[in-house]
């Protein structure tokens, strides 16, 4: 199973998420081929009353094994209101590096 495959399976069990993207974007960088890079948008009713660094650390609590493994990863953590009027698109800045 690969990293990106591990992070959506712990995701989807700890936060039961209404929608859910695991992005690597590894291509983006220096390490291509490798799974180094990862964009997280989790959405979940778990989110609601939690500030953003709460629900920031509430998926690094469940990610501690695989934030071992990776370089990078760029969360977009939402309570369910807050998405439906998200209007924003997140892209991810280039690597300096590459």
């Amino acid at each position: 199973m690969s990293i990106a495959q591990h992070i959506q399976s712990k995701l989807e069990h700890a936060f039961a998420p209404i929608h859910l993207e695991v992005i690597n974007e590894s291509h983006m960088h220096r390490m291509q081929a490798s799974e180094s890079h990862f964009k997280v948008i989790v959405v979940s009713e778990t989110f609601v009353g939690m500030r953003l660094m709460q629900a920031h650390q509430a998926v690094y609590g469940v990610l501690q094994e695989e934030m071992q493994q990776i370089h990078a990863l760029a969360l977009h953590t939402y309570e369910p209101q807050q998405w439906s009027s998200h209007s924003m698109e997140m892209n991810s800045p280039p690597c300096i590096k590459k």
